[in-house]
């Protein structure tokens, strides 16, 4: 199988080993959630229950307003105790329920399975998909069913789901097609059915040689469906560059997958879907990896949505005396965490626990020209200047450089010498220039 790959990128290390061999465990019943009403891009939700009031798992207790959101549901049954302010994986402290268990974990009335799927429209299918609360599973956390509604102009003929699992230390999708393939491949065909789309594709890297074997037996010769095995290069599952590795198709600047007429979504994503339209389940829980050097046993969870990751560390064992910094996600796009009562939210694709001694101290040194982030970044920008006006704060000249583009992989700041913080420049850049445009 001829592997396919992107210009650019880089090849930090994976260490996938702490992790990549421990099947998914269900994680307890919580005591408590911590449910926050922004956990996805877009519009936040606005509460429908009450503090006092009683509720059951699966139950809808967020909705949004508009069309770019994605409603929250109770994770477990029991009583909201408050709905206020909590610290939350942003870094803000964002208004959230608290429901406290009552140990029956009882499902709403109304969740009905629907055994003929593939029989339902594809409106039946989307709207199953939106009341669900979907959002993209991969960290991005953007509504499903808004990515499945493309305008008319733009038909989708490709459809890639996305098994890369590039960045290093995450392990939850890596088990998931070992674990659950069927499930994936279920909601692949939802899916295709609901875009009309007959061709497919799934890419994974070839350090993943027992997923590629798991999925494409799983497959059973379905002609319409093809595993891509790809290079292990990071960052090899940003959904252009998987775009470009698989379909040769370049999304042109400021664009989306849809002007090129593909759609990509994570594996996760899909096994969600799955659960939605057949199963009518809504998302309350996800798999989840806790790793690194400094927990005592790295797991794959699959967690109730809002648990705080405070009982997640307890239940792995605990941190070691060395534990230096907790980031949500992986060591490139992972956000650094103040406290360890942040909940898990749809977007928590892991948790990273980093020693104390490998925590980078702070400090950097003025550019040195060697150009090293421009020959690996992804989107062939020019990080170096972006961030040297940054500093200036000379953002007109910044956004010539077409700061909007970058995906913040962090290629740039993992090979800089110097040690700037290119990634951080680029996000106040992008700040700015949004700011600017609410202004006008």
């Amino acid at each position: 199988m001829k592997m396919k790959s992107f210009r650019g990128g880089i090849h930090p290390p994976g260490n996938k080993e702490y992790s990549e061999k421990k099947p998914i465990e269900t994680f307890p019943l919580p005591d408590q959630v911590i449910i926050p009403l922004s956990q996805h891009l877009g519009a936040p939700c606005n509460p429908v229950v009450v503090e006092g009031e009683l509720v059951k798992k699966g139950q809808k207790i967020g909705e949004g307003k508009g069309f770019v959101t994605a409603p929250i549901h109770a994770s477990l049954s029991g009583k909201v105790t408050a709905i206020k302010n909590f610290p939350h994986p942003s870094g803000k402290d964002l208004p959230a329920f608290l429901i406290q268990s009552d140990g029956k974990d009882e499902w709403v009335e109304g969740l009905n399975s629907t055994e003929n799927f593939l029989d339902l429209s594809p409106e039946e299918m989307k709207n199953k998909i939106r009341e669900a609360g979907l959002v993209g599973m991969g960290g991005a956390a953007f509504p499903t069913m808004v990515k499945l509604s493309p305008p008319p102009e733009k038909p989708i003929d490709t459809i890639i789901l996305n098994g890369v699992e590039c960045e290093p230390y995450i392990t939850a999708d890596h088990r998931l097609m070992l674990e659950e393939p069927h499930r994936i491949i279920r909601g692949l065909k939802i899916i295709m059915q609901i875009l009309g789309v007959s061709r497919a594709f799934i890419g994974i890297e070839a350090n993943k040689p027992d997923a590629i074997k798991m999925i494409t037996e799983s497959l059973n010769h379905e002609p319409s469906v093809k595993v891509v095995k790809l290079k292990v290069k990071y960052p090899q599952g940003a959904e252009k560059h998987l775009i470009k590795a698989i379909l040769n198709r370049e999304v042109p600047s400021g664009g989306l997958p849809m002007d090129v007429g593909a759609l990509v979504q994570n594996v996760g994503t899909v096994g969600a879907i799955y659960d939605a339209v057949c199963l009518g389940i809504p998302l309350i829980e996800r798999v989840t990896t806790v790793t690194g050097a400094a927990i005592m046993e790295a797991k794959n969870l699959k967690v109730r949505i809002g648990t705080p990751v405070r009982e997640l560390f307890q239940f792995c064992g605990g941190l070691t005396e060395e534990a230096g910094k907790v980031l949500m996600g992986g060591p490139m796009m992972g956000i650094a965490q103040h406290s360890l009562d942040i909940p898990v939210i749809k977007g928590t694709t892991g948790i990273l626990i980093i020693p104390r001694e490998k925590v980078e101290k702070e400090g950097f040194r003025p550019c040195i020209r060697c150009g090293k982030c421009i020959l690996v970044c992804p989107m062939k920008l020019m990080p170096n200047t972006i961030g040297n006006f940054a500093a200036k704060e000379l953002i007109e000249d910044a956004e010539k450089f077409h700061p909007l583009d970058c995906i913040e992989c962090g290629s740039c700041n993992y090979v800089c010498p110097a040690k700037r913080p290119l990634v951080h420049f680029i996000r106040y850049v992008k700040a700015e220039i949004g700011a600017k445009g609410r202004k006008d």
